[in-house]
C-alpha cells in the first residue's frame, strides 16, 4: 500500500506539472490576480519516512496559512498552523498510540512562474499527547521544504496543491524524529 500511495503522489505531481507547463505557455502574466494577503485552508496527508515508518503508516490533518506579499506576485512570507494525526499500526500484542502534532511555521514562498512555487518553512511542532507516547519534550523544531502549484478557479480564488517533506527534531532523548512526505491541497483566496 505504501508503494501505491507513493506512486499516486508522484503521478499527481507530474500530471500537475505538465498541466501547468502547457497552461503557462498559453496564459498571460496576469493569471494570478489579487493583491494583498492570500489565505488558504487545506487538508494534509502523508506517509511517514525513516524509523517512524516501522510503527506508523500514514497521517491526516489540516492547516490554515496566510501568504503575505513581499515582492508582488513573486515572493511571499508565509505563516502556517495546523494539526496532524500520525496513525499508528497496532496489533494484538503491541499497542502503539497515534501521534498528535500541532505545527506552527513561518517561511517564504517563491513563484518560479506565475502558478508554480517553491516554499520553505520552519517553526515548532507541539506534541499533544506526549504522556501516552512516553516523550519528555512538549515541542520540537520543525522544517518543511515544499513545491506546489496554484490552480485558478475564480477571480481571486485558487486550489493550492503542494508536495513537501516535513521533519522535526526528537520529542524524547532516546527517540527518533517524526518525518513524513506529505501532500497539502487547499482552497486559497484573496480578500
Amino acid at each position: 500500500m505504501k508503494t501505491s500511495i507513493k506512486i499516486s503522489v508522484l503521478t499527481l505531481s507530474l500530471a500537475a506539472l505538465f498541466t501547468v507547463k502547457s497552461n503557462a505557455q498559453s496564459a498571460d502574466k496576469g493569471t494570478i490576480s489579487g493583491s494583498g494577503i492570500r489565505y488558504s485552508i487545506g487538508v494534509e496527508t502523508g506517509i511517514p519516512t525513516g524509523s517512524l515508518n516501522s510503527s506508523y503508516k500514514w497521517n491526516l490533518g489540516g492547516s490554515v496559512q496566510a501568504d503575505i506579499p513581499v515582492l508582488e506576485n513573486k515572493l511571499y512570507a508565509t505563516i502556517n498552523a495546523g494539526y496532524n494525526n500520525i496513525f499508528a499500526e497496532s496489533d494484538d500484542i503491541i499497542k502503539v498510540n497515534d501521534i498528535h502534532l500541532i505545527p506552527v511555521k513561518a517561511g517564504l514562498k517563491y513563484f518560479i512562474i506565475p502558478t508554480v512555487y517553491v516554499q520553505g518553512e520552519a517553526g515548532v511542532a507541539f506534541i499533544n499527547n506526549k504522556s501516552y507516547l512516553g516523550d519528555n519534550k512538549s515541542a520540537a523544531f520543525v522544517y518543511a521544504p515544499q513545491a506546489g502549484i496554484l490552480f485558478p478557479v475564480g477571480d481571486k480564488s485558487y486550489i493550492d496543491a503542494g508536495v513537501r517533506y516535513e521533519g522535526n527534531s526528537k520529542f524524547s532523548n532516546n527517540g527518533s524524529s517524526n518525518n513524513f512526505l506529505g501532500l497539502r491541497v487547499a482552497y486559497a483566496f484573496n480578500l
